[in-house]
């Protein structure tokens, strides 16, 4: 862990079953993300000392905040945490300069209105600080809770679900503008999140939880593209996830036969000939074949089918392709809804796709299987 991250490593039975583990470096954004009741605001409360039952070890740099061998409970008071809340939790009697002032106990009482002011103003709400919660729009009063957060000079920075009470445009202004304040904190900050995009978006990392288990921390492309095993794929949202036997190695490839079909894997992965594996390949690595042109690059893992599901949503559109050679599996690709139009992508046409062989994942079978 670098010096001054924050590293948890907690367990618990009851309320809610954890046994997770993972570090946030100072100045990163790590983002926990899975399923409603996989333990995400847990975990949260767990690094506060707001969750009395876990066991295990948090510490933030040279502060230890829960040692259970130690004997080390910290109380929420004695640690040093900013946390903004899905509700924001905002004091609905006070004005916003108000709210934040009362987070400014540990300053002098002479410092604390220039200091809520100074707070105020960076997180582009100047001008406003006489206003009462009510008289605020979702994503001022997100502001609001923001500049609170930060007025206890943490040393970690936790954001529980922060922008999920906001409209879309809201939203994305306040994703620009937590991008340009993290320039500015020098701390570890988790973000808890359900929506896979927002991870991407924001997150240096991101940590997938199932269940209360931390199954996999990495760069978001890594983890959404590269997961572990099959049931962090499809905790993803990867829709291409196949059995299929490893039959040759070669220099730089290995062939797999996925339910007839033989398809090449690049770079070579390390599983035995005749392993039973999982695969997967993100829609992306589907590239659609031109029905009026085609070109070399549809020699690379090349599939026909009939068009079995075609939804079209805005500028995109997703195309299910049933594979008779492979079993009448369903393969899922994404396009451009000008590029389906074209190509006169309907139900029940036939259309051929390739697989990039270095866009497919292979992952071990029996891990998958344990998890499903």
């Amino acid at each position: 862990m670098a010096e001054g991250g924050l590293s948890v490593r907690v367990h618990q039975q009851h309320p809610i079953p954890l046994d997770a583990s993972f570090d946030c470096a100072p100045g990163e954004v790590l983002a926990l993300t899975g399923p409603s009741g996989s333990g995400k605001s847990t975990l949260l409360r767990c690094i506060a000392g707001l969750e009395r039952h876990a066991t295990g070890f948090i510490a933030c740099g040279a502060n230890v905040w829960l040692d259970t061998e130690g004997g080390i409970f910290r109380t929420p008071q004695a640690r040093a945490v900013g946390l903004v809340f899905q509700s924001y939790a905002l004091f609905p009697h006070l004005t916003a300069l108000g709210n934040v002032e009362a987070a400014l106990g540990h300053r002098p009482r002479a410092a604390r209105e220039p200091r809520a002011r100074a707070l105020l103003a960076s997180v582009h709400l100047a001008g406003l600080e006489a206003r009462r919660p009510a008289q605020l729009s979702g994503g001022q009063q997100q502001r609001v809770a923001m500049a609170r957060a930060l007025a206890r000079d943490p040393q970690a920075l936790l954001l529980d679900e922060p922008f999920a009470a906001v409209d879309r445009v809201t939203r994305q202004k306040l994703y620009r503008e937590l991008a340009e304040l993290r320039r500015t904190l020098a701390m570890p900050i988790v973000l808890v999140t359900h929506d896979l995009d927002e991870a991407a978006m924001l997150a240096d990392r991101m940590c997938i939880l199932y269940r209360g288990r931390t199954l996999q921390t990495g760069p978001p492309h890594e983890v959404l593209t590269r997961p572990l095993d099959a049931r962090v794929a499809r905790l993803v949202d990867l829709r291409n996830v196949f059995e299929a036997t490893v039959r040759a190695h070669e220099a730089a490839r290995t062939l797999i036969e996925w339910r007839g079909v033989m398809l090449e894997v690049a770079p070579r992965v390390p599983f035995a000939v005749g392993a039973r594996v999982e695969w997967t390949v993100p829609v992306s690595g589907v590239v659609l074949h031109r029905r009026d042109r085609p070109s070399r690059g549809e020699h690379e893992n090349p599939v026909s089918g009939t068009v079995d599901e075609c939804v079209t949503l805005g500028d995109d559109t997703t195309i299910g392709l049933r594979i008779p050679a492979a079993g009448d599996a369903l393969l899922t690709l994404r396009v451009p809804t000008h590029v389906a139009r074209r190509n006169g992508i309907v139900l029940g046409v036939q259309a051929s796709a390739s697989l990039l062989a270095d866009a497919i994942h292979v992952m071990p079978a029996e891990v998958a299987a344990d998890a499903a």
